[in-house]
């Protein structure tokens, strides 16, 4: 069975790992990886070169971002994106193709190939998240995907319900935390040498623009660093860069100024990996942002995250979460409130057991039915 792999982002990469380790080893599968998006990024880490080091029998790579981040410029990055994509599904047939979340790039990719007849099979779809644009693009991708692999019960009947039906359905938790409760993080000393942070109480932080009011931004960014400035006096904090996401670079420029003006106590990282980004929020006292990691994984880690604002607004939620909004005071006393709680020990309602084995049989099962 030739299956493709859309890889867009150091996100949907790592949420993809525990399947591509199993594809790759599986005679039964001819897997190619198809990278695009901030893969090829300089200013994004250029996160290509993890995919590389996998050894991955054939890589694609698609380059198909301009530089700017208004949204002139995602709109001009979506086209190109399509563009090349037609090129690309004109001269590559495959049984399935694996596409994943909701970005931009991804729905890009997606679109051009339903012309094609290529049949996608979409990861993590009917998920809400009221905050950000990418929700019109999840649903995009859903409607152009002939089997889909969702999160939660929840998440599956709102996906029967966008394609007005119940066959090819299946939720089978979130793929990232396969064989979670095995997970080794590395040394913590090990850890704070590569990245360049020191072996002391940190705080894990990730921002991206609230795409459906982008207006809003400046604000919120000033926000953020105001919230951030104050918890510094407690407690150090590692921050994960934003996406390219529309405007991400109002966030990038306070979270780089903060940096400038407290050194000591401030730590950019532009791309951790999967596995030092596990290890990261294990060793971390709590998580402050608006990434879904926040929402999908960090209650296997037994980590408060204080969600800010509306961009995972929607989202199926664990008890670890604090909705706050974009205020600062509003931020801080949630941080400190997830200090006073300490670990969190109840459960994550995203975590299944042998998912990547679950969605492996239904691939073989699908294939024998085409």
């Amino acid at each position: 069975m030739k299956i493709g792999v859309l890889t867009s982002s150091r996100a949907d990469y790592g949420i993809y790992l525990p399947l591509l380790d199993k594809l790759k080893v599986d005679s039964f599968f001819n897997l190619e990886l198809i990278a695009f998006g901030t893969h090829l990024s300089r200013s994004h880490g250029y996160t290509l070169n993890e995919i590389e080091k996998e050894n991955y029998p054939v890589i694609h790579k698609i380059a198909s971002l301009i530089s700017n981040d208004d949204e002139q410029a995602i709109a001009t990055s979506y086209a190109l994106t399509a563009l090349k994509f037609a090129d690309f599904w004109k001269s590559n047939q495959y049984d399935l193709v694996f596409c994943l979340g909701d970005r931009f790039e991804m729905s890009a990719a997606v679109q051009a190939g339903i012309l094609f007849g290529v049949k996608f099979a979409h990861i993590h779809g009917g998920e809400t998240t009221l905050g950000a644009i990418d929700n019109i693009y999840r649903h995009q991708i859903t409607l152009a995907s002939v089997l889909h692999f969702t999160a939660t019960d929840v998440f599956k009947d709102k996906v029967a319900s966008l394609i007005e039906s119940q066959n090819n359905i299946y939720s089978v938790g979130s793929l990232s935390l396969d064989n979670i409760s095995s997970f080794v993080p590395v040394d913590k000393a090990i850890l704070c040498e590569n990245f360049d942070f020191p072996d002391a109480a940190f705080a894990l932080v990730t921002f991206h623009p609230e795409t459906v009011v982008s207006a809003l931004n400046n604000s919120h960014a000033v926000a953020m660093r105001s919230a951030l400035e104050k918890i510094l006096d407690s407690i150090n904090i590692v921050i994960t860069m934003p996406n390219a996401d529309t405007l991400g670079s109002i966030y990038r420029d306070e979270i780089i100024s903060l940096k400038n003006d407290i050194p000591k106590k401030v730590f950019l990282v532009e791309n951790f990996g999967k596995a030092n980004y596990f290890s990261a929020m294990y060793y971390s006292k709590v998580l402050i942002g608006n990434t879904s990691s926040g929402i999908l994984e960090a209650a296997s880690f037994g980590k408060y995250v204080v969600n800010v604002g509306d961009r995972q607004k929607g989202r199926v939620q664990s008890a670890n979460v604090f909705n706050v909004p974009f205020e600062s005071s509003e931020i801080c006393l949630a941080v400190s409130s997830a200090f006073i709680k300490g670990d969190y020990v109840g459960e994550n309602v995203y975590c299944k057991s042998n998912v990547t084995d679950t969605v492996i049989d239904i691939l073989k099962e699908f294939y024998e039915n085409l």
